[in-house]
């Protein structure tokens, strides 16, 4: 009879629920790169605003600049707080996700342990069989030296 492990299905199911969490870790990840990504390009344009309020001798467009500069460091300021944010939900999930392999390893050490453990009946099994068999021939072979010593 081949091994079956009476928890296979919670196995399967706790490896799913892993693979679904490592979605979830990868979808977290995408989305701190995107916040990032955000957070560099207005930096970026805070370098723009800046060079170009330094090179352009215009007056009247200074107050502009600031104004726009404004809005630009008070953008950050909310990148910052969602990258935060998206970084704090990122480390949740791969909190859930080593929770979830945990599970499953220990499934699997059980499944192993419980593989071993039918191993070892199937060899005890085969080995009565053995025994058992070599029991009936000594029996026959002792029977048969009986009949010979008898007809002797």
């Amino acid at each position: 009879m081949p091994f079956r492990y009476r928890l296979q299905k919670v196995l399967d199911f706790r490896i799913r629920k892993k693979e679904e969490q490592l979605q979830e870790v990868i979808k977290a990840k995408n989305e701190v790169d995107r916040v990032q990504g955000l957070a560099d390009e207005n930096n970026l344009e805070i370098a723009g605003v800046i060079k170009i309020m330094r090179t352009t001798s215009d007056f009247r467009m200074m107050d502009s600049y600031d104004k726009y500069l404004k809005h630009l460091y008070e953008k950050g300021e909310e990148l910052k707080k969602q990258l935060q944010e998206a970084i704090r939900i990122m480390e949740e999930e791969k909190q859930k996700l080593v929770e979830c392999e945990k599970e499953v390893k220990v499934l699997e050490k059980h499944k192993e342990k419980a593989l071993e453990a039918y191993k070892e009946e199937e060899k005890k099994a085969e080995n009565k069989q053995l025994s058992e068999v070599a029991v009936q021939k000594y029996f026959q072979k002792t029977r048969a030296r009986k009949e010979e010593e008898g007809e002797d």
